[in-house]
């Protein structure tokens, strides 16, 4: 990061001449007026910002109101005077207008009661210090840098701190918690060692914040570059077992007789990050469901799956004195657990949430094709369950595979390289992953003259698994022969 001196923040301001508007509002009426935040610090950074924030020594929305008239036609202001503030936007542009103020908050709202207060005020009220950085917008001061935190100094160190003590900062408002580590992951900033302490010994702040904010920054960690330092953060400072205990019910290892379990915390953490890197090597498609509701091609549900692949296990760990230690049926377990969990982390309830839940299902199913022969019926069937998921389930298989002994790991890719040929094989050849039976409901109630009755979906099931295995292609004229024959064992006769 490059330090900045008053012409060079000028040119930078100037490359957005909304700002020059804003000056000349400012001292048309008379009031100090600055850029601050999150603006301000990508500025420093050289990341793209597309959120301004002002802050008026005054009344933020007289100049947001002011700057519309200004603007004209094609500007629209919107006021929010319960909050004291206003949005102007303006063609693609939004610009957030508050005074500034001083706050004070209650034990427990984080909620603050807000008065009018100086320029200082409101950059002590900030959250850290990077983000308590002001440029000033008056023309007599245009450039100036406003910075009494040293936040310039911590972007240089890459640290994040909070202005004001961190056991206040976090208590008064415990969001701030979930956005530290938010910011630190999105960044890749260390916490300054006081403000981490501070963070453990405020965790069971967190319950006052609703499940949404929290939700929120989830997403946001999620969608980061490396969503698992965020979650080796929330572990190392207890926030994680208050806000997603079944996670971190994954980390320890117990030992029987000198035998042991892997971490299954660690291990989630490193299936997501390589995740994260198989993301980078795959084409977006934008209509997969991997990606509804995604920013920037970001893979978040099958991140989410990653993450969740292994839920199950603290509930289904055994100890067997022949086999050792045992997970049997976790990825069922896990993907009953995953509605429960979405619906506590206010995360959404469609089909982004059956997609996620499919995939933990799913994800032992490659790994036992590929520990044993890759049979042309086990690749079928596991494309037909898939669907169009198939390529993520493998991306997320691919991922699983951590262990250390590199004879073994290789093994496993090797074969699922192998099932990976076999499933653009049988889907040029049999067409399952979109599969719809050649001989419908409808058609075997007409041939054999059938009330609605199980015997119906006992054919179509015969037909399916008939295909699944090879004994028929998957065409019409196949299937009919089929159904007429197992049809004859059970003493049906058709009609025409």
């Amino acid at each position: 990061m490059r330090h900045l001196n008053r012409e060079q923040l000028t040119a930078l301001l100037d490359e957005q001449p909304m700002f020059r508007l804003i000056s000349a509002v400012a001292d048309e009426q008379h009031v100090e007026c600055y850029v601050v935040g999150g603006y301000v610090r990508d500025l420093f950074l050289k990341r793209p910002s597309k959120d301004i924030d002002v802050v008026v020594v005054g009344s933020g929305i007289d100049t947001a109101r002011a700057l519309g008239k200004r603007l004209g036609r094609g500007a629209h202001v919107s006021v929010f005077r319960n909050f004291g503030t206003a949005q102007v936007k303006w063609h693609d542009q939004e610009v957030e207008f508050v005074g500034a103020r001083r706050e004070s908050y209650s034990h427990d709202s984080r909620k603050p009661i807000v008065e009018d207060g100086t320029l200082e005020d409101d950059q002590r009220r900030r959250d850290f210090t990077i983000n308590a950085l002001a440029i000033c917008l008056n023309a007599e001061r245009y450039g100036e840098l406003v910075d009494p935190f040293d936040g310039v100094w911590d972007l240089e160190d890459r640290v994040i701190a909070t202005p004001l003590d961190p056991d206040v900062t976090f208590s008064d408002d415990p969001l701030r918690m979930m956005r530290c580590i938010r910011f630190a992951t999105q960044l890749n900033f260390t916490i300054e060692q006081d403000t981490l302490d501070a963070l453990h010994r405020n965790r069971e702040r967190i319950k006052i914040i609703s499940g949404e904010r929290i939700c929120d920054e989830l997403q946001k960690i999620m969608m980061s570059d490396a969503p698992a330092v965020g979650f080796e953060l929330l572990f190392q400072t207890g926030l994680l077992e208050l806000i997603f205990p079944e996670l971190a019910a994954l980390h320890g290892v117990e030992s029987v007789g000198g035998r042991a379990h892997k971490d299954n915390f660690w291990h989630t953490l490193e299936v997501l990050t390589n995740v994260v890197r198989a993301e980078k090597a795959r084409p977006v498609d934008a209509d997969s469901a991997s990606h509804q509701g995604d920013t920037g091609g970001v893979l978040l549900w099958l991140r989410w799956a990653a993450l969740l692949h292994d839920i199950g296990k603290p509930r289904t760990k055994r100890y067997d004195p022949k086999l050792g230690w045992t997970f049997h049926n976790h990825n069922y377990v896990g993907a009953k657990m995953v509605p429960d969990i979405f619906r506590r982390l206010k995360l959404p309830l469609d089909e982004r949430m059956k997609y996620v839940q499919k995939l933990v299902e799913l994800h032992m199913r490659p790994i036992a094709i590929a520990d044993d022969e890759v049979t042309d019926s086990a690749v079928r069937r596991l494309l037909f369950e898939a669907g169009d998921d198939i390529d993520d389930l493998m991306m997320l298989c691919e991922a699983d595979i951590t262990s250390k002994n590199q004879q073994r790991k290789q093994r496993f890719l090797d074969n699922f390289q192998l099932v990976r040929r076999k499933l653009v094989d049988l889907e040029e050849r049999d067409r399952i992953r979109c599969f719809q039976p050649p001989v419908t409901g409808d058609e075997i109630i007409s041939i054999f003259d059938l009330k609605p009755s199980p015997v119906i979906g006992q054919l179509k099931s015969a037909v399916k698994d008939a295909i699944l295995d090879g004994v028929i292609p998957n065409e019409h004229d196949a299937a009919l022969e089929f159904v007429l024959a197992h049809a004859a064992k059970l003493g049906l006769k058709p009609v025409r």
